[in-house]
């Protein structure tokens, strides 16, 4: 037994290391966290001027506008840079004890955007002048704008510019539709400045031409002690408001609703936000076309062009867009992990909301946890990777609603008609005899496959196959430890399709068990499948990874690009699956399943039911 245990902690440190090197090579470095803000010294210059205009924003309702910001340097240099502060103070007056306590800082919080300022004004080291524009949304505080030379290891502070503000800094803003815990409810969750104790949050709610209901909404909030670590708890902590969520219930099945988020004021006003409309579920079973979107690590990027983002999620606005410009052709979208990257820079959980909130307010937009979510040195992940930045899941599970017993225990299972999910949460322990191992084999049991014949596995990290290169060179083309346990309730539930992030391309393999194709067909499966397709879809944004160059045999398709796919079931016999290039929007691989009912109850290995000769 002790050699035992010995051997186990061999495997998992070595899992360990492999993750570590994972993160490491080719995954990028959260720009801000380039910024030496600590450092910062003080060389202010009455000779510089900055201006930014206009002074008040969204005079018209509306949540981003962008901003002029005019610089005049009589000194300039090649490393100057300007960076976009909120809340728009950002002296060493604000900074908390345990900052100070580590060193006196003259600033002790990240800006939330930067830009180089000759990046846009080729012209700024002759001239001293140069003309920036930002792109600001509402974040509920004030902005000032500074200048820096130095570069951005040894920050000088040369002139912060004036104050600019939203005109409702508190707005009801940026929805998330998700899923609730039964088939007929659909929640809604936002953000706002508005405390309860000085407005009573709700939506207003109504089929087209019916009486419009209100629902009361819950209200959580974070403070910076439930920050694991740095930069979370530091310099990258930023207020994030009030974050409101509200449940609408016994909602008729394919029924388009309008809403709007209110907050109902002291006075007896209200301050509402824009208004919204969504297609409410399917009845489970219910034999119609049904379309779903599943990808991850797509991250963010600033349409501004701000440098933070820039090179490091180089996909993730193509992504986006063709999301927003197919809106009309999805019902629901699956991000399944590493989402904003924010890694302890907490200001970028409001920029990505803003983000999607085209997609999000319209269709359920369903998330699973990653490493940059959840994983922090003991915090309860089962990675201790720094890859959080301190978060530690807790943004993760208070911005997005998911219909978990437990959010922090980011697994779940939803239905939407034809498609039973299971969502598993690869940063707590999925091996056998756990608690989430349990969940999954519960989950792909209740699957009732005459109602709902397409059965749907998701995860963030590559629990099942592929040829990621450090997966090749450690040999099994799996996420450590991924298959051990799972892949026999894959076969003996008959899973169609296992979806998998983390590594950032596209790969589809063959219908397999235990690393073998028991499937001829590429591309058009009928009757028995015999086994799972595993997909990678993990190109949503963020930075491409390397394939080995030899190409397993189970590999049908590759792709080193950024993409996601998409599932139409068009009935209970016939399920189309496409993967789209970001780019163009363009279907570059695709399959068909092809089956009756008594396809999925007929014997395959590892997955028959016990019979009897008795009569």
């Amino acid at each position: 037994m002790e050699q035992g245990c010995r051997c186990l902690k061999v495997v998992l440190c070595l899992a360990s290391l492999s993750l570590v090197s994972a993160h490491v090579i080719g995954y990028g470095e959260q720009p801000l966290s380039k910024i030496a803000i600590q450092m910062t010294t003080t060389a202010l210059r009455k000779s510089v001027s900055i201006q930014a205009n206009p002074v008040v924003l969204g005079l018209q309702g509306e949540d981003t506008e962008w901003v002029t910001v005019n610089l005049v340097n009589p000194n300039p240099s090649e490393d100057d840079w300007v960076a976009v502060f909120s809340p728009a103070n950002f002296n060493s007056s604000i900074c908390p004890p345990e900052i100070i306590e580590e060193q006196a800082p003259h600033i002790c919080t990240s800006p939330i955007k930067f830009k180089y300022v000759k990046s846009s004004n080729s012209e700024y080291t002759k001239t001293g002048k140069a003309v920036l524009k930002f792109r600001l949304i509402n974040q509920r505080a004030d902005f000032s704008f500074a200048v820096f030379s130095g570069g951005l290891s040894n920050p000088k502070l040369v002139a912060v510019s004036n104050y600019i503000t939203f005109a409702n800094p508190k707005a009801p803003l940026y929805p998330r539709l998700a899923n609730g815990k039964s088939w007929d409810e659909m929640t809604i969750t936002w953000t706002s400045g508005y405390a309860i104790d000085e407005a009573v949050p709700f939506v207003e709610w109504s089929m087209k031409g019916e009486t419009k209901t209100r629902s009361p909404a819950g209200t959580l909030t974070v403070d910076r002690n439930s920050m694991c670590g740095s930069p979370a708890r530091t310099i990258g902590w930023r207020d994030q408001g009030f974050i409101h969520t509200s449940f609408l219930k016994n909602l008729w099945p394919n029924s388009v609703y309008s809403y709007r988020m209110g907050h109902l004021l002291s006075n007896g006003s209200v301050a509402w936000s824009k208004s919204y409309s969504f297609k409410s579920s399917p009845y489970p079973g219910q034999d119609s076309l049904q379309r779903v979107i599943i990808f991850g690590d797509m991250g963010k990027a600033e349409r501004d062009g701000s440098y933070e983002y820039s090179d490091y999620q180089p996909g993730a606005l193509n992504t986006t867009d063709q999301l927003i410009k197919d809106l009309d052709n999805y019902d629901i979208v699956f991000n399944i992990g590493d989402m904003t990257y924010s890694n302890g820079y907490v200001s970028q959980w409001d920029q990505f909301t803003a983000l999607v909130e085209p997609i999000a307010s319209t269709v359920p937009y369903m998330v699973a946890s990653g490493n940059h979510e959840r994983d922090w040195p003991d915090s309860g992940s089962f990675y201790q990777t720094k890859d959080s930045g301190g978060e530690c899941g807790v943004f993760a599970e208070t911005m997005f609603y998911v219909p978990a017993e437990n959010r922090a225990k980011f697994w779940y299972s939803t239905d939407y008609g034809m498609f039973h999910f299971c969502i598993a949460d690869t940063e707590h322990d999925w091996r056998e005899g756990t608690e989430q191992y349990k969940f999954i084999e519960h989950c792909l049991a209740s699957a009732d496959r005459r109602k709902q014949p397409w059965l749907i596995f998701a995860s963030h990290r590559a629990l099942g196959y592929s040829s990621r290169d450090w997966y090749a060179e450690g040999g099994a083309f799996e996420d450590p430890m991924g298959r051990v346990g799972l892949q026999k309730l894959w076969q003996k539930y008959r899973v169609d399709i296992a979806f998998f992030g983390h590594v950032h391309n596209y790969e589809r393999t063959c219908p397999i068990y235990q690393n073998q194709c028991v499937n001829s067909e590429k591309s058009r499966y009928s009757g028995t499948m015999n086994g799972t397709i595993h997909v990678v879809v993990g190109g949503g944004g963020s930075h491409l990874s390397e394939f080995t160059t030899a190409i397993p045999n189970w590999s049908i398709y590759r792709d080193y690009d950024y993409g996601f796919g998409k599932l139409t079931a068009f009935n209970h016999s016939y399920l189309l699956f496409e993967y789209k290039k970001s780019s163009d929007g363009n279907v570059y691989d695709s399959f068909t399943i092809s089956r009756e009912y008594k396809d999925v109850l007929a014997c395959v290995h590892d997955g028959c039911e016990p019979t009897t000769l008795a009569s």
